[in-house]
């Protein structure tokens, strides 16, 4: 009898693929909302865009966490900005969240509820992180309330831009594809 593995080579090349994606949108999109507006919201739009597709595509536990440290190492890496990493926690506590869910995104109120819940919750917690970690001069009370709470909106920007994609894919029957 043979043992079917947790994680399929189809999960992993996701996970990698996504990886990918991870690191381009934060290079490109997150320098550009500082750009434009002096805030994260685009870096967590970036991270949980990415994060909701591959949880709503694997469906397995420690994809998310997997896409998000890889992720957050390699474009500390290449960009230099050590306030990436701080995201790295952000998705092991969103994997964890998604726990309640059973790493499942569907079209149903209490999986839309918990994905959401979990994606602004984990996008919070990069904020403070971030705002701790590798903002020089601002104290706790600042990284728990501004920059904590301009990322959860930017995870609530994440929420409203991935949802109707993850619709649209559903009814394109993009999973079953995949997984044939």
């Amino acid at each position: 009898m043979t043992r079917k593995p947790y994680l399929t080579t189809v999960d992993v090349a996701l996970t990698g693929l996504f990886c990918a994606l991870w690191i381009a949108l934060n290079l490109t999109l997150g320098p550009l909302s500082f750009a434009l507006l002096g805030l994260p919201i685009l870096h967590d739009f970036g991270v949980f865009f990415t994060l909701l597709l591959i949880v709503w595509i694997t469906g397995r536990f420690g994809t998310s966490s997997m896409a998000g440290i890889i992720g957050a190492a390699l474009a500390t890496l290449l960009s230099g900005m050590t306030l990436m990493i701080g995201f790295a926690p952000s998705a092991v506590l969103f994997d964890l969240l998604m726990s309640a869910n059973h790493h499942k995104v569907r079209i149903k109120a209490y999986s839309l509820a918990v994905t959401a819940i979990a994606t602004i919750l984990s996008a919070y917690l990069a904020g403070v992180v971030i705002g701790v970690f590798f903002t020089p001069g601002q104290t706790l009370r600042w990284a728990l309330t501004v920059w904590g709470g301009w990322h959860a909106i930017g995870g609530i920007v994440a929420i409203a831009i991935t949802f109707p994609v993850i619709i649209m894919l559903e009814k394109a029957n993009v999973r079953k594809i995949i997984r044939e």
